[in-house]
């Protein structure tokens, strides 16, 4: 093999490493953002065409990402998840983690999920003389 084609096979293998490489980039970059898509809740889940009302008392909190979650007992005992801001914005709007307490009565209103009957996206949150807009 002249020196020539030994160029020209070590450009081929170079060019298959640099493809091979983009190829894996790309495929961990769409693992990833698929993961973190599939754990966020789609807005289109929500009727924004019906509000709902509630006050209750919370019953279990999840401050967290994507969204802080909290679960809320009605006087009527049905117990709804509120799917809440996410923690960075409850914190900017001045709802930080220890604002939200196991037994604390709130007033929300939001938007009810389109198939799951105990599910709502607040929209605002009251807690005692506080009220939250979270969008």
């Amino acid at each position: 093999m002249d020196n020539q084609q030994q160029v020209n096979k070590a450009m081929v293998k170079k060019g298959f490493m640099h493809a091979a490489l983009t190829a894996a980039t790309i495929a961990t970059f769409l693992a990833s953002a698929t993961e973190n898509a599939s754990a966020h809740h789609g807005w289109s889940e929500y009727n924004n065409e019906q509000t709902l009302n509630l006050s209750g008392e919370i019953q279990n909190i999840s401050y967290g990402n994507p969204h802080t979650t909290i679960e809320v007992k009605t006087d009527d005992n049905k117990v709804w998840q509120a799917v809440l801001a996410p923690p960075a914005r409850l914190q900017r709007r001045g709802l930080p983690q220890s604002a939200l307490q196991v037994g604390q009565q709130v007033r929300l209103v939001g938007y009810p999920h389109r198939t799951d009957v105990n599910e709502m996206r607040a929209e605002r949150i009251t807690i005692g003389k506080q009220t939250v807009e979270l969008r």
